[in-house]
């Protein structure tokens, strides 16, 4: 190498220290030198002055020096000859070579491609786009629950006494299936509470009802099959399908739920069908008795699926919760899914299957294929709250406080929507919805609500071919009665 072009390289390195600058030293000379390597101002296989000459040169300690050499060595932009010296690599792409543009091109692969090329299942899934508009909560904002009421402090006092009873091999790889005192918890609670005569051995834990419907879909169906989906219904059954390559078929709803018959009548094959059917999703309907043993014959006598999303069912404010629909179910047809994200907090990401035990192997093995297994520890706390009692103690107490918030919500709205936002009262759940005047553009006010700080979503946003009424989706449950009064009195200023 000559005098000069060493003097060149030296000059361009120093030229980029800043000894006042919160990165190290070494950090900055690794940066230079690895940037005039892509760039071609060090070419392959050019010697550099010696680590000590280099030191003097940029007044900085041998050792600064040298654990930059030792990074740039480690991920291969020079190469050591003993005796000999350090040179630039001979064996850089030459694409990455004399590459033109700002420093920030090089690493900014963001601002390289802007048009990725993805496939098609993403972008179809992109447009349906399931995630929220904004981190923030604000009033109306639908599917929370009222975190601030969890019972923390018996959550934390749990997790730590489970850290300390577990074996340090229970954080091995464990049961696909998930853990099975939380299992023996589930089929017990579901036996009482929802009358599903159901065993451990039929249930898998899953990451969040998202992942049941997931994986139900992929154990059952093949690309190309055929689903019936609740027109308007929930998206995320409709992403599940999407993802999978399943055709959705949507089936309009009314007061009664699903028309069934429209399933029932169909001429062309459907494998299987998802309902929500003691709480329709999101106009509240109960999927009438009639409909369900329709339902049920149709999957015995075709083979069919029914896949059961028992979201919120918990939430029932006159008498007790419906019996599930999977109860009704004698031949082993009917896949049942419950989450936790609801009745206790979505970022706990724990739900659960409860499926015929003639599937049991085949979800597994599809399961174990998807991410092995749920966190374990989070499952133990999960077994413990609900064996010692507090799942239920909590359940009680939110019933009430979600009737009490409803009622705030209806008469914050009596006050100051009456003629312009029809919300009319539900006997669960944990939303209302808003009716608009007719041939109001429900997107266009939802857009306008959020612009004024709160929340609603536009019923048609729900819809794939069955449209309803213009309308807005008002979640309650994670608001106090001041708060909802808030919302209500900015959402006025919006619907005129």
């Amino acid at each position: 190498m000559s005098a000069s072009k060493q003097e060149n390289a030296l000059g361009i390195a120093a030229s980029r220290l800043d000894p006042a600058s919160t990165t190290p030293l070494h950090r900055q000379i690794y940066e230079a030198l690895r940037e005039d390597i892509l760039r071609g101002h060090l070419a392959p296989g050019q010697k550099l002055l010696p680590t000590r000459q280099l030191a003097r040169e940029l007044e900085v300690s041998r050792n600064t020096v040298v654990e930059a050499f030792e990074q740039l060595l480690a991920e291969g932009y020079l190469r050591g000859r003993q005796g000999a010296g350090t040179f630039v690599t001979d064996e850089l792409p030459d694409d990455l070579l004399q590459r033109p543009g700002a420093p920030s091109e090089l690493v900014a692969v963001e601002e390289v491609a802007t048009e990725p090329e993805v496939s098609q299942m993403a972008l179809a899934l992109s447009a349906l786009s399931m995630r929220p508009g904004s981190r923030e909560v604000r009033p109306f904002q639908g599917g929370l629950p009222a975190l601030e009421e969890l019972p923390t402090r018996e959550w934390a006092r749990l997790a730590a006494r489970v850290r300390k009873e577990l074996p340090a091999s229970a954080l091995g790889y464990g049961d696909v299936a998930g853990y099975e005192p939380l299992r023996e918890a589930l089929a017990t609670y579901l036996r009482t509470s929802r009358g599903l005569e159901c065993n451990a051995e039929q249930i898998l834990v899953v990451a969040g009802s998202q992942q049941g419907l997931d994986l139900t879909i992929r154990t059952l169906l093949n690309p190309g099959d055929r689903a019936c989906i609740e027109d308007p219904g929930y998206p995320g059954t409709r992403a599940a399908l999407l993802a999978a390559g399943v055709e959705a078929v949507p089936i309009p709803v009314d007061d009664g739920g699903m028309l069934v018959d429209q399933v029932a009548d169909r001429k062309d094959p459907v494998r299987m069908v998802c309902v929500t059917p003691s709480h329709h999703y999101p106009l509240g309907a109960t999927l009438s008795l009639r409909r369900r043993l329709r339902l049920l014959e149709w999957a015995h006598q075709v083979g069919g699926w029914i896949v059961e999303d028992d979201y919120d069912s918990e939430y029932r404010y006159s008498g007790r919760p419906l019996t599930a629909m999977k109860a009704l179910d004698r031949g082993g047809r009917v896949i049942y899914v419950g989450t936790f994200s609801k009745v206790l907090a979505p970022g706990l990401r724990l739900g659960y299957l409860v499926v015929p035990l003639a599937l049991v192997e085949a979800f597994t093995a599809v399961r174990a294929a998807m991410d092995r297994q749920s966190p374990l520890l989070e499952q133990a706390t999960m077994a413990a709250f609900l064996n010692e009692g507090h799942f239920m103690r909590h359940i009680r107490r939110m019933r009430t406080l979600y009737a009490s918030r409803q009622e705030a919500l209806l008469a914050a709205a009596h006050d100051h929507l009456t003629g312009r936002l029809d919300v009319r009262p539900s006997p669960s759940g944990m939303h209302l919805v808003g009716w608009l005047p007719a041939e109001t553009n429900d997107r266009a006010v939802s857009q306008a609500a959020g612009r004024a700080g709160v929340t609603a979503a536009a019923l048609s946003g729900y819809s794939v071919v069955h449209q309803q009424p213009p309308g807005l989706i008002l979640g309650y449950a994670a608001f106090d009665a001041k708060k909802l009064r808030e919302g209500v009195r900015q959402l006025a200023g919006v619907v005129l």
